[in-house]
């Protein structure tokens, strides 16, 4: 993926001292069951100085007092999807672990995120405050691309990615039985500068590691 600007909030790192990345967490709230695959996708306020205008899945970062490791991930995920969504999930153990990806060393403001997977609860609808968020929808992966092509809304390379993986399943419960007890490892993109333009790579793709 080629860019002439980063997104909001998402500067390269022109000083050659690496940011130490914030630890995170994501929930991709599904629904569909057996018959199909929604996603949720909502947007940030575009007067946030990170990320302003993005539509993203709800998540952000652990505070100090949630603790370390995978439960502070999952505690900090749960708080996150009630604050940005008005969604209630009573037991964050239950959320189903997909990834972790890791903002590239190229940037100056990083985070360690750790994607969870979780059906949207029954009788609950997803509810958006008007500030820090200003919109949600419902969407399959492929018309979130592809209102992204269209310029509807915009979706950066993390979200992007996530939507093109989870395109590969019919319905939510397949990819839910895909992501339960997989193990699931880091990922982290490179940012290579060419001229006035950079490129995301991801590992294993030409020029990753050259």
């Amino acid at each position: 993926m080629k860019f002439d600007r980063p997104p909001p909030g998402e500067e390269l790192n022109v000083t050659g001292e690496e940011t130490v990345p914030r630890q995170a967490a994501t929930v991709i709230v599904l629904r569909g069951g057996a018959d199909a695959l929604e996603v949720l996708l909502v947007k940030r306020t575009p007067h946030a100085r990170f990320m302003g205008g993005v539509w993203v899945f709800p998540g952000g970062a652990v505070d100090a007092h949630e603790g370390e490791g995978d439960a502070a991930h999952r505690i900090a995920a749960v708080r996150e999807l009630q604050e940005e969504a008005g969604i209630v999930l009573a037991d964050p153990g239950a959320l189903v672990k997909f990834s972790r990806w890791i903002t590239p060393a190229e940037v100056v403001v990083r985070f360690d995120t750790h994607f969870f997977l979780a059906p949207m609860p029954d009788g609950q609808e997803a509810t958006i405050d008007g500030d820090e968020i200003v919109d949600q929808g419902w969407f399959t992966p492929a018309d979130a691309l592809a209102a992204h092509e269209r310029g509807e809304i915009y979706l950066v390379f993390p979200t992007i990615k996530h939507l093109e993986q989870l395109g590969a399943f019919a319905n939510a419960d397949a990819l839910l039985d895909f992501a339960r007890g997989r193990d699931v490892g880091p990922v982290q993109p490179r940012v290579v500068t060419e001229g006035e333009t950079a490129r995301l790579l991801l590992p294993g793709e030409p020029g990753y590691d050259g």
